[in-house]
């Protein structure tokens, strides 16, 4: 069969040319005018993210930081870069961009919310992250616990730290101190100054070793008549009140005793 003499399938073979010819002028047409100067960005809105009021980044400063690292127009700038670099941003937990027409992107910004220090210098979050910021700003609605733990194990420190506020919350007490030492064992240090010597997540849960103690604790100091410094709820049939310096010298002998047997 001659394909030239196939009225139908030149009919076909032109329509399809055509339709062709038709796609690359509306995509020429289409980038001529995505490069017009009407949709050069000319603003970026910055704003909070719903339920997230901003107190440390201020929209002006984050608008500063940012300008010179947005480039491109509004059908060229890409938003993932753009969002990236906001969350570079000290205090900045999330960004989300988006285009406004014609001219411009919007920015809503959700803060990080502190939780405590880490011991490295840092701060955690309420999602149990660690950020980098001003110390000194994190402080504004009140004193932070101080957390510490091997690396890795900040999420698993503020969990640690709602609940055993949340055990110890009868005594009028809370936290300040939450550390996860490399072996996994839990100190805790109150506010009135005790520390709790909490051990491993071994045989009786922490928390109930804990609420054994809380409701002990207004006849414990009682017959004490003072407060006491440490105590030690290691043990699975009942607890150890120390003093301080009782601690140190069982300290001492532990490591002495770890470097006799090396």
């Amino acid at each position: 069969m001659n394909v030239w003499h196939d009225s139908r399938l030149m009919n076909a073979l032109a329509n399809a040319l055509l339709g062709a010819t038709l796609l690359a002028a509306l995509a020429s047409a289409a980038w001529w005018l995505s490069q017009r100067p009407y949709f050069t960005l000319r603003g970026v809105a910055i704003e909070a993210a719903e339920g997230h009021p901003l107190r440390h980044a201020s929209a002006p400063l984050l608008r500063a930081a940012v300008t010179r690292h947005v480039r491109g127009n509004f059908f060229a700038v890409d938003l993932d870069a753009v969002r990236a670099t906001f969350e570079t941003v000290p205090w900045v937990r999330r960004a989300s961009v988006r285009r406004v027409w014609p001219d411009g992107l919007v920015v809503a910004i959700e803060e990080h919310r502190p939780l405590a220090f880490w011991g490295d210098g840092r701060l955690v979050n309420t999602f149990g992250e660690l950020f980098a910021a001003n110390l000194a700003e994190a402080e504004e609605d009140g004193d932070l616990p101080q957390f510490s733990g091997p690396e890795g194990s900040a999420l698993q420190v503020a969990r640690r730290y709602a609940e055993l506020r949340e055990a110890v919350a009868p005594l009028g007490v809370h936290p300040d101190v939450v550390a996860l030492s490399p072996r996994y064992a839990w100190t805790m240090r109150l506010d009135d100054g005790t520390t709790l010597l909490l051990g491993r997540d071994q045989g009786m849960p922490i928390e109930r070793r804990v609420a054994r103690w809380v409701g002990a604790y207004p006849e414990v100091m009682a017959s004490l008549k003072r407060r006491a410094e440490v105590i030690d709820l290691r043990y699975p049939n009942g607890f150890a009140i120390r003093s301080l310096a009782q601690l140190a010298e069982a300290d001492g002998h532990e490591s002495a005793t770890a470097q006799r047997t090396h």
